[in-house]
Formats: structure tokens, sequence, C-alpha cells
């Protein structure tokens, strides 16, 4: 969790994905999210992060539903959404905070 809080505090924005790596979308999901990190290149950060790998994390953030999408800036939520997006809403949704 300590690394986590780290990862949170960037200055830039950070888009979180957690999924669960048994959904059927993953793989399309996963080419979304390469699309979104080469659009915002240095602006922002793009993390997926696997709930079932951090069952403790995904607990703590209150995970129900997969993907469940967050962005952080400077240790502090600011926009969340469970369900699925496309690349465009994702970068825009980004730009607003960098």
């Amino acid at each position: 969790m300590a690394k986590f809080g780290e990862l949170i505090s960037s200055e830039i924005p950070v888009l979180i994905d957690f999924y669960a790596e048994l959904e059927e979308a993953t793989t399309e999901l996963h080419s979304v999210l390469r699309d979104v990190a080469a659009a915002l290149g240095d602006k922002a950060k793009v993390i997926k992060i696997d709930v079932d790998k951090n069952e403790t994390l995904a607990n703590a953030l209150r995970i129900k539903g997969n993907p469940t999408f967050i962005i952080y800036k400077e240790g502090e939520m600011k926009w969340r959404q469970t369900g699925e997006q496309d690349a465009n809403s994702l970068i825009s949704l980004v730009e607003q905070y960098v």
C-alpha cells in the first residue's frame, strides 16, 4: 500500500484501471489504455492494477465492478467510474487535470 501512496501522489494525473484478468473485454481494454497512454505521453501516467493480485488494495478502495477507473492527482481522487470507457473519453477526462 505504501507504493500505491507514492504512485498516486504524483504531480501529473494518474489514471488507474482496476481490472480482473478473467473479464472477456480485458484484451480490448488493454488496447484502449495503450491508445490513452500514447495520446497523453508524459502529461499523465496510465496504470493497470489486477484486482485479483491486489485484493487488499481493491477492498480498501471498495472496487466492486470491473473495470473501475480512477484518476488521482497529488494524492487526491479526482474522478471515479465503473464500466467500460472509450479512449477519447478517458483522454478528455485526464486532460482536465493536466
